[in-house]
């Protein structure tokens, strides 16, 4: 089977799996109390989404892909992503709280399940020499490379989940995201990681048709943690480790606009942003939801673009 139909397979099965979910589903959100106000009218709508579009993926792929070493190490770190996930929407939504699991438990999922990985990584011999872009540099990380993919893994995980703020932002953000790398893997000759990310695509297009503003349904935890996860597993796998900050820019710049936010007003008293993560600072700029939605995907393009650009230049 071609990946764009396998794509289109997984596309079509969220697409139907969807509306049965919203319609049934006893998971609703539960709302920032310091948001923009406008967000707190989208209390109650149903969350955990990411369970759906997580379930069209790995069903598509186990039932029609042939399952190789590679595709099951990254589809099995994905779903460990999404479990954690799970436990941590779980637990806002027994509480009826904002807030899921404390910090250090997520780190505690994520060092283990990025571990497993490494292993897995280690026992088909796979390469410990990173690529510096726009260097022509090459290091090898050696021993130091399991706290690269720990760092990777949590770094993008919670940069997704820190972009999953606004409808449809953070899944059409990770579908260019997917997207590249899904040309990486072509270009390496990686048919596994092309089903994945094609699969991935469809499933998340899929999911997204209900998620655009208004929101019919939000992706939660269980969607966010396991995209983020997806994308670090696929760029170590692609060797395009550190062309992930590149590819992940929109990812990488929502995290840093919340890291600059707490150090200035720890250090100083003041905000550098009316709101973190970024695009809550343009909402209350005025801007609307679905202007913020398009200037960031622009922006994810760009970014997108430039790390293919900057990977196959070598």
């Amino acid at each position: 089977m071609p990946a764009y139909l396998a794509s289109l397979l997984a596309f079509f099965l969220c697409l139907l799996l969807c509306p049965l979910y919203i319609r049934f589903s006893p998971f609703g959100q539960q709302i920032r109390r310091d948001g923009p106000g406008r967000h707190f009218r989208k209390a109650g709508t149903p969350t955990m989404g990411g369970i759906v579009f997580l379930f069209s993926a790995a069903l598509i792929l186990l039932v029609f892909v042939p399952m190789t070493p590679l595709l099951m190490a990254v589809l099995l770190i994905t779903l460990l992503g999404g479990f954690l996930g799970f436990i941590d929407d779980f637990s806002k939504v027994a509480r009826h709280r904002s807030l899921g699991l404390k910090a250090r438990h997520k780190l505690a999922g994520q060092f283990l399940f990025s571990l497993l990985f490494y292993f897995v990584l280690v026992s088909y011999g796979h390469s410990t020499v990173v690529h510096v872009p726009f260097s022509g540099m090459e290091v090898d990380c050696g021993y130091f490379y399991p706290l690269l993919i720990f760092i990777m893994i949590i770094g993008t995980a919670n940069g997704v989940n820190l972009t999953d703020g606004i409808d449809g932002l953070a899944g059409g953000t990770a579908i260019l995201a997917l997207l590249a790398f899904l040309i990486l893997a072509s270009q390496q000759g990686l048919t596994e990681l092309v089903f994945f990310c094609a699969v991935m695509i469809g499933a998340v297009f899929g999911f997204l048709i209900f998620n655009l503003h208004p929101a019919r349904v939000f992706m939660g935890d269980v969607g966010s943690l396991s995209l983020g996860t997806a994308l670090a597993a696929v760029a170590i796998l692609t060797k395009a480790e550190l062309s992930l900050v590149i590819i992940g820019g929109v990812f990488v710049l929502e995290t840093l606009s919340v890291i600059l936010q707490v150090i200035s007003f720890r250090l100083t008293g003041k905000r550098v942003f009316l709101m973190s993560p970024l695009h809550h600072h343009f909402e209350i700029k005025g801007w609307s939801e679905w202007h913020v939605v398009t200037g960031f995907w622009a922006l994810g393009f760009c970014f997108a673009l430039l790390g293919i650009l900057e990977y196959t230049a070598l």
